[in-house]
């Protein structure tokens, strides 16, 4: 069985959406899975000033918060942000630096990731969000998986994103069904992959 850990940071929901469904899927593809938050660094008086990010800080507080143990005991990683000026959330970017001890033991090598985000608007930054990522994945030498253009699913008009899927909450609010099918199809396309790459490691 393939081990998924999907480790998110998100502020108002989207993400968690995202992240949730991504979750879904990994367990149709017979996957052992975490759902992962990462600690929230901002304060209680930021978290309070805007309404939706106070409910949903509440709504998810009992899920377990990700820690290192999640990125060596996972087979495949999938990571979530919304993007904040082109970038990953500071939150999630600073649950990675904490990873260094498993990296320089080698013990992020050959792990399969992907990665998906939200913005608000359509040019808000997803596709340099989900490349900034890749460059962690680079220096880890984990093997990255694009949705790429392989699925009817990608060429969406919404959702034709070949690097990751993406949500812009800015004219559809809540995430749709053509993006739930995009993350959905993103998933199962890395488990995929793993477990791909894993017979070929056992025959050879």
């Amino acid at each position: 069985m393939t081990n998924v850990a999907i480790i998110y940071y998100s502020s108002t929901g989207h993400v968690h959406t995202l992240a949730q469904a991504a979750a879904d899927a990994a367990r149709k593809a017979d996957a052992e899975v975490r759902l992962r938050r990462v600690a929230e660094l901002a304060d209680r008086a930021a978290i309070e000033s805007n309404p939706a990010w106070a409910a949903h800080h509440e709504q998810t507080k009992d899920i377990q918060v990700a820690d290192v143990g999640d990125l060596e005991w996972a087979d495949v990683v999938l990571f979530g942000t919304p993007t904040r000026f082109g970038l990953p959330a500071s939150q999630l970017k600073q649950f990675i630096d904490t990873a260094g001890g498993l990296w320089a033991q080698g013990g992020l090598a050959n792990k399969v990731v992907s990665s998906f985000t939200s913005t608000t608007q359509t040019h808000g930054g997803q596709e340099s969000t989900l490349l900034a990522l890749n460059n962690t994945f680079y220096h880890w030498g984990a093997i990255i998986v694009p949705p790429g253009y392989t699925d009817p699913v990608q060429f969406h008009v919404r959702n034709g994103n070949p690097y990751g899927t993406g949500h812009v909450s800015y004219d559809k609010g809540a995430v749709d069904e053509a993006t739930l099918a995009a993350i959905e199809y993103q998933t199962r396309r890395t488990v995929e992959v793993a477990a791909a790459l894993e017979r070929g490691y056992a025959a050879a």
